[in-house]
């Protein structure tokens, strides 16, 4: 594991999904909540893939993104984060890999391993998933430290399931400032 001090700043992958509601305002609304976080700031955004629902099916397609960013927040913290976010977006949790207005998953910090009750990093199933390695190999850069790139890449040459994932529209972030809100 990784030690930071609290000044030093780590870069962090996230996925995020929707599939009920405005699944594209919801993902932009998510976006938004993170990137006014004094301690989180958005650097890259991947597309927008329209994907099948995985493990419960008997639901409607999700949209799935991933972001990069980059924070001075510990894994803990960050996750703390994103399950405020989830909850202020009306995530509901019902039905394991149920329907959701948006999920929030944390995916890996800087390198860092945790297993604890409430994290775990790198996220145990990334590699398995074709809605978070797609979308993650947008953002993820080619000389990015901590060996994430290639575990990507090397997950996604011997991944199934990839034609159940399809574009759906690049990620218009950040929405251009300057507007009157109306």
């Amino acid at each position: 594991m990784i030690a930071h001090s609290t000044s030093d700043s780590s870069e962090a992958y996230i996925a995020l999904g929707a599939n009920l509601g405005d699944r594209e305002q919801t993902l932009l609304e998510a976006l938004t909540l993170l990137d006014v976080h004094p301690h989180i700031s958005i650097l890259r955004c991947s597309a927008l893939y329209e994907t099948d629902p995985v493990g419960y099916v008997d639901q409607p397609a999700f949209l799935n993104m991933a972001i990069a960013v980059t924070t001075q927040l510990t894994p803990e913290q960050l996750l703390t984060e994103l399950l405020d976010v989830e909850n202020r977006l009306g995530r509901v949790r019902d039905i394991r890999w149920g329907p959701r207005t948006v999920d929030l998953d944390l995916l890996w910090v800087a390198g860092e391993t945790r297993e604890t009750e409430v994290l775990q990093l790198p996220h145990p199933r990334m590699g398995e998933r074709a809605f978070v390695l797609v979308p993650l190999s947008d953002v993820v850069m080619k000389n990015e430290p901590s060996g994430l790139y290639d575990f990507v890449h090397a997950s996604l040459s011997v991944l199934d399931g990839k034609d159940g994932i399809q574009l759906w529209k690049t990620c218009n972030w950040p929405i251009e400032s300057g507007h009157s809100g109306s």
